[in-house]
């Protein structure tokens, strides 16, 4: 298990990656896999911090994962503002490119690679559980 906190700042997302893959690959994930895990937290932790936080006050987003019986599971809080992301839509990428809505392709980039995402308001933070099996 690892836990750790960053800043509300972009400049925080090298520290992610660097925690994340270096735990994912003690616990056997693939080159791959790693990669999938990267690229689904970066675009969520880049959502926070470009949407999350009404003010410019400094906050902490904290990061937990654990591996179990070959489940990885991360466990992301803040305490931003209340959003759901998985109640939002899903984009339509049947259309062309130029007709399609503005938003919801990093939402729909962190539900194709990871296997589960559930999403809980508490104590006023908001708890975003991702899961991917190994």
């Amino acid at each position: 298990m690892i836990s750790f906190a960053l800043k509300n700042n972009l400049s925080e997302l090298d520290v992610l990656c660097d925690h994340i893959s270096q735990f994912s690959r003690s616990c056997g994930a693939s080159k791959r896999q790693t990669f999938e895990i990267n690229l689904a937290l970066d675009e969520l932790f880049t959502n926070i911090i470009s949407h999350g936080f009404a003010d410019e006050e400094e906050h902490h987003v904290h990061v937990t994962c654990v591996n179990e019986g070959g489940v990885l599971t991360i466990t992301i809080e803040d305490d931003g503002i209340p959003f759901n992301p998985t109640g939002a839509p899903h984009p339509n990428l049947a259309c062309a490119f130029k007709d399609r809505e503005i938003g919801g392709l990093g939402i729909h980039l962190i539900r194709s690679y990871m296997d589960r995402i559930d999403y809980t308001r508490k104590d006023g933070k908001n708890v975003l559980v991702l899961t991917k099996a190994l």
